[in-house]
């Protein structure tokens, strides 16, 4: 992974001392969340309480704040998180606590492993980002990354992959929303985001908590009906599809992009990709999900729905790609380095209508 070294290099000193905030569910880059921040969210959330149980259509906002001066991150606990989750399974309806062991609650994975409740499925967390100016004025996005197996927020999605520092590097005006799916675990489990307008309750929850993080207590109507592009890694395919085949967003969603994270649900991907024309879908790859990704396109093929095996200069609506990485990029390091160094930060940087100047 040359691509990860490097940059990680460089990186270390100022990630680590985010990363240590991070952990203990602080601000991570300029700890603006003191009593002026608390008043607006306050009156961001009497004035947003429908945002958590629907999504609003699209409208003006008159804000008054300019360009956040420095990038801001927080790990917030939220109501809506896809854990805890005490549901049924789709399509088994079996019960997803499915293990009981004295007196501790447990599932069961297709593999035969059992995760506990209280270990694997209790956090509530979710990382927030925004980038160094920001300007909640011009249009924006919500990018919602759903990690893979065996990951924790502040370690992984935050320092390892450097999710957040792809999305500031990038230039997109987009904020970011990344929730704890199983807490380091081998579980690719999607908890309530397997129910049927559930991720768009957690958006507008999120537009809550963003709000509050932002300090303007009018942006939370812009937050709220931001469009969304989906990113998921490796496990994070189970969420993702979930998300698209009935998460609430109808066309508020603009874009979804798997790395290597094709290991299922490719009827629903194939569905989501046939029917509609409005967002772009993006498939990237090793040789740990090339086999599926191959059978998408012919699927696809099958059904006259045309795609590229490069990605274009620009991202644009209803574009459909599948790219291989290179021989020398791997599974683990795949967000650091892929067809080039930070590849998160190569594709969003392809979108138009979304630049922070």
């Amino acid at each position: 992974m040359p691509g990860f070294r490097g940059r990680f290099g460089g990186l270390l000193g100022c990630a680590v001392a985010a990363t240590l905030l991070c952990v203990a569910g602080l601000v991570a880059a300029d700890g603006a969340t003191g009593a002026s921040a608390d008043r607006s969210a306050s009156q961001a959330e009497r004035g947003a309480t429908a945002a958590v149980g629907s999504v609003p259509a699209p409208h003006l906002v008159h804000a008054r704040s300019g360009p956040l001066a420095r990038a801001r991150s927080k790990l917030v606990e939220f109501d809506t998180a896809p854990f805890p989750y005490d549901g049924l399974v789709p399509r088994t309806n079996r019960p997803f606590l499915d293990v009981v062991e004295n007196g501790r609650r447990g599932h069961r994975t297709g593999a035969g492993r059992v995760y506990w409740a209280d270990e694997t499925y209790h956090d509530r967390q979710v990382l927030l980002h925004l980038p160094k100016g920001f300007d909640i004025r011009r249009p924006s996005l919500l990018i919602v990354f759903f990690h893979g197996h065996g990951a924790k927020l502040a370690d992984d999605v935050y320092l390892r992959q450097q999710v957040p520092a792809q999305i500031t590097s990038s230039g997109v005006n987009a904020a970011l929303i990344a929730p704890q799916l199983a807490f380091n675990a081998a579980d690719s489990s999607a908890g309530k985001f397997w129910e049927p307008g559930a991720f768009a309750r957690f958006l507008g929850e999120a537009a809550q908590h963003l709000a509050r993080l932002h300090g303007d207590p009018r942006s939370v109507r812009s937050f709220a009906s931001m469009p969304v592009v989906i990113v998921a890694y490796s496990g994070g395919y189970v969420a993702t599809a979930w998300s698209v085949h009935h998460g609430g967003l109808g066309k508020r969603l603009q874009g979804v992009v798997l790395f290597d994270a094709l290991y299922g649900e490719l009827d629903t991907f194939a569905d989501w990709v046939t029917k509609q024309n409005t967002a772009f879908f993006v498939s990237t790859y090793t040789r740990s999900t090339e086999a599926r990704n191959v059978q998408l396109q012919k699927v696809l093929a099958d059904r006259h729905v045309p795609f590229t095996t490069a990605l274009e200069p620009k991202l644009l609506p209803g574009n459909v790609a599948f790219l291989p990485a290179p021989k020398d990029a791997d599974h683990r390091g795949f967000l650091t380095y892929a067809w080039v160094d930070d590849p998160l930060k190569d594709l969003l940087a392809r979108l138009r209508g979304y630049g922070r100047r």
